[in-house]
C-alpha cells in the first residue's frame, strides 16, 4: 500500500532585512529606506504593519510596504 503526501502550498517569504529589500528593489537606496523607517510614525508607514522589529533587527513586510507606497 502506498501513501501520497498532500503538498501544501507554502506562502512566499515576505519579510526582508533593509539590505535584502534594497537588493530586491533597485529603485530604493538603503539610506532612503532607513529614512522612511525612521520617520514611519509621521509618514504612515508604522500604521500599515510593514515594519516588523525583532529585537534590534528591522524587517520589512513586502506586500504591506507596497500597499503603503501605492496608497
Amino acid at each position: 500500500m502506498t501513501t501520497t503526501a498532500k503538498h501544501q502550498e507554502v506562502p512566499p517569504h515576505t519579510l526582508y532585512t533593509v539590505a535584502d529589500f534594497v537588493q530586491r528593489h533597485g529603485f530604493l537606496t538603503e539610506g532612503s529606506l532607513r529614512f522612511q523607517i525612521f520617520n514611519s510614525n509621521n509618514n504612515g508607514l508604522a500604521e500599515t504593519g510593514a515594519i516588523v522589529r525583532v529585537g534590534r533587527k528591522v524587517l520589512l513586510n513586502e506586500p504591506k510596504y507596497f500597499g503603503w507606497m501605492e496608497g
